[in-house]
């Protein structure tokens, strides 16, 4: 079984924004990245800011870790993203459906197509950027197998499926709801759990135990056991490394997890 390879979101929380165990400022963001690498996280998803800031955090982060920068924010229009680009991360997350979320202080619902898949597509080519495909159902494969079809991209596929996140794209965080998504799962395709709620560790089990890998952090669930709040999202990536060590499964550092997602 390969190395766990953890990804550690550092944004708010959606559903509990009174938390506030997450970083407001770009040096805080520059800080919390930095800290999660050390404590075990070889990705680091981030929402960078929407500015040519975004070029600095993402030189400042590198100059202090290897681990694998993953520009988020996928809710927004392809053409709001051209800066998650320019700032040459190594990854950018796109989700593979509608956007329909439900959170404490926001609903957000947008429409993402095939054209502007396409149009992705083009950038992660140009800017030699590898996707992080975001998949909340399995229409979600659908478009992925269409893409894959017309020749806009090729494998290895690295997916993050998420469970309980509030909204017209919930899907429950249950194992039957687990397994049902493992056993549609397209082809040359290495996968990541992304849980919101207290059913996270449930889920991170499964997949400790099956090969996949995890998603931890404050935007996801930002507590480290139920009304328990971590201090941040390097915490919140210790307590993964230790459950995944009990499990007999040692954790990957930033550059073998280059190698098994196929980075080079």
């Amino acid at each position: 079984m390969e190395k766990l390879i953890i990804t550690a979101t550092t944004a708010n929380s959606w559903l509990h924004p009174d938390v506030r165990n997450w970083p407001e400022t770009p040096d805080e963001l520059v800080d919390e990245a930095v800290a999660c690498a050390e404590a075990g996280a070889a990705i680091l998803h981030l929402h960078l800011p929407r500015s040519s800031e975004a070029t600095a955090v993402v030189s400042r982060i590198r100059a202090r870790t290897d681990a694998i920068v993953q520009a988020g924010m996928s809710s927004y229009p392809v053409e709001d993203r051209l800066t998650d680009f320019e700032c040459r991360p190594d990854m950018v997350s796109c989700i593979l459906n509608h956007h329909d979320e439900h959170f404490a202080d926001a609903h957000v619902d947008r429409l993402h197509t095939l054209q502007e898949f396409e149009e992705y597509c083009r950038l992660f080519e140009e800017y030699s950027v590898k996707p992080e495909w975001e998949v909340w159902h399995t229409g979600s494969y659908w478009n992925l197998n269409y893409m894959v079809e017309q020749g806009w991209l090729a494998g290895p596929h690295v997916l993050t499926l998420f469970f309980g996140w509030p909204g017209g794209t919930w899907s429950p965080a249950t194992p039957d709801s687990y397994y049902f998504r493992l056993g549609h799962m397209p082809a040359d395709c290495f996968y990541t759990v992304s849980v919101m709620g207290p059913q996270q560790r449930d889920i991170a089990i499964l997949a400790l135990a099956d090969g996949g890998n995890v998603r931890v952090g404050t935007e996801d669930y930002p507590f480290l056991d139920e009304g328990v709040p971590a201090e941040s999202s390097a915490e919140l990536v210790e307590a993964m490394v230790r459950m995944s060590r009990g499990m007999g499964r040692e954790v990957a550092g930033a550059a073998e997890a280059r190698k098994i997602l196929g980075m080079g």
